[in-house]
């Protein structure tokens, strides 16, 4: 697989470096370094799965087994378990308060949904993904993790469709790579101004999100901005012994730009 690998990066390199003029921008490089660094990336998760398997390392969803390639994103940082970090004190706040319910609309392969169903005994998860492979991909995790029964796959989630869980102990988490604007819309579903809700949100995909989601929830809900923030965590002992460089690959989180997301609860 390595050797495939490495001819495929060595192909697509070649390709990029061919098309490079003198008047190539930063832009061009960039994208030469994040091909670099998704090869070694790649590198780094063979290794790990060499070490530990697919079963998560450490963080919130430690010993939940995990999968070997993800439906979207990066990987590396889910194994070790330091993907979203800073999100923690909060999700364990909210598990914490009770809940019997979440809303995982973008769930990708299940990181979270799965996680979550594990992490809070009794809790049914609604996971909602558009892409049917990462659909495939969530109801395989859920099945790998014994927590079937309690997480329910489903494709798009409508505006108006957290009206079906009013009055719930909700949790309502959302990274839709900008189509928050089109999902969280308090007009369409009253029933939000009594939810908790983590909403990741992508200026860098569509300008404003940021804006529009404090706009539409500060009437009902206390806002809290948690940006990315750098990872601070007992690596394996095999990562310390790797270059500096592969340590700070192992927890990139593959990110183009700011993605601030917003831990909203309901006031009173």
């Amino acid at each position: 697989m390595t050797t495939d690998l490495v001819r495929r990066v060595v192909g697509a390199v070649k390709q990029r470096a061919q098309a490079l003029s003198d008047t190539a921008t930063n832009n061009d490089l960039n994208g030469f370094l994040r091909l670099m660094s998704h090869w070694r990336s790649q590198l780094l998760i063979n290794t790990f799965i060499a070490h530990h398997g697919v079963r998560i390392f450490g963080g919130l969803f430690a010993g939940m087994e995990y999968v070997s390639a993800a439906a979207e994103g990066a990987l590396m940082p889910r194994l070790l378990g330091t993907y979203e970090s800073e999100l923690h004190p909060y999700l364990t706040a909210f598990a914490d308060a009770g809940l019997d319910c979440v809303v995982d609309v973008g769930c990708a392969e299940g990181y979270y949904a799965v996680g979550l169903a594990r992490m809070i005994p009794g809790v049914v998860v609604h996971a909602h993904d558009i892409n049917p492979v990462a659909q495939t991909a969530c109801a395989e995790l859920a099945a790998k993790n014994g927590v079937s029964d309690r997480v329910i796959i489903g494709g798009e989630f409508p505006p108006d469709g957290f009206e079906a869980f009013a009055g719930r102990r909700m949790l309502v988490m959302v990274d839709t790579e900008g189509a928050e604007i089109e999902i969280l819309q308090p007009a369409l579903s009253p029933a939000l101004a009594g939810m908790n809700i983590i909403v990741e949100t992508h200026d860098i995909f569509r300008r404003g999100c940021l804006a529009t989601m404090i706009e539409r929830f500060s009437p009902t809900h206390d806002i809290v901005r948690v940006d990315l923030r750098p990872k601070v965590f007992d690596p394996p002992p095999w990562l310390l012994d790797l270059s500096h460089l592969d340590q700070l690959l192992a927890v990139w989180e593959w990110r183009g730009g700011p993605t601030p997301w917003l831990v909203m609860t309901p006031k009173g």
